[in-house]
């Protein structure tokens, strides 16, 4: 089983920062692609950003040029630096990691619990 623990999360003022990071644990061969997604209320779930093992990274139309995802393989993390953000960032943000648990395993894709991001003055 492979755990997606969280964390960053919390209420800021428009134009302000935040850094989200998430970390997986438990049995992970190899780790494909890892990312953010997010679900406003009302809303459906959409990819904000998602950084492939061996691709080039891609982002949501909407925060190009204000987030940035990084990756760190030797921890099992991934970040997501939120700069300049905007009331419509508000969402609880998922981290997603598509894990091949063994080495004869087929690959999972798996969800951390969710952190809120409120922006508001």
């Amino acid at each position: 089983q492979v755990q997606l623990v969280e964390s960053g999360g919390g209420l800021v003022q428009p134009g302000g920062s935040l850094r989200l990071s998430c970390g997986a644990s438990g049995s992970i061969f190899r780790i494909h692609t890892m990312g953010w997604h997010r679900q406003a209320p009302g809303k459906q779930r959409e990819l904000v950003a998602a950084f492939p093992s061996g691709g080039s990274t891609n982002y949501a139309d909407s925060v190009k040029g204000r987030f940035t995802i990084s990756r760190d393989n030797a921890k099992n993390t991934v970040y997501l630096q939120m700069n300049s953000l905007k009331p419509e960032d508000t969402a609880v943000y998922y981290c997603h990691a598509y894990v091949r648990p063994t080495f004869t395993s087929p690959s999972y894709n798996y969800w951390g619990q969710g952190t809120q991001v409120t922006v508001s003055s």
